[in-house]
């Protein structure tokens, strides 16, 4: 008579995956929820959702996720699919492929960077990134 929508365990507690301070990671990271990351990964992140990167955290790789908000410290290259937000004690180089910027006063940023606010579909980690796709 009366139907109830039965909802997963991981929707009931939120999407939100975190990674503590003082954690080492080696090896890639694949999540479709969210992330947030106070320790240090040596290696790839790929997520559909958003990616945090807190004020100790660091990434030394690439990264591919729809947005991200960056307060510690990244190597490598990045895509975002909408906004990337960069705080002030952000502290960037590499490569840069972002739909939005955004740049607080006081962040490094030592990089390229290309904004494609077309581009509507993430690569996936098997598939060739929007700059690789050449008809």
């Amino acid at each position: 008579m009366f139907k109830k929508d039965s909802k997963s365990y991981t929707d009931l507690l939120g999407k939100t995956n975190r990674i503590v301070e003082g954690t080492i990671i080696k090896g890639d990271i694949q999540s479709s929820a969210d992330f947030r990351l106070d320790g240090h990964l040596i290696g790839n992140f790929y997520s559909k959702g958003k990616l945090v990167i807190g004020p100790a955290g660091s990434i030394k790789g690439d990264i591919v996720c729809k947005n991200a908000d960056i307060e510690g410290k990244f190597d490598g290259k990045i895509q975002v699919l909408e906004i990337l937000s960069l705080k002030s004690k952000a502290i960037i180089h590499g490569e840069v492929v972002c739909g939005k910027l955004a740049v607080e006063p006081g962040a490094e940023f030592s990089a390229t960077c290309v904004m494609k606010p077309n581009v509507k579909t993430l690569p996936t980690q098997n598939e060739p990134g929007p700059e690789e796709k050449i008809a």
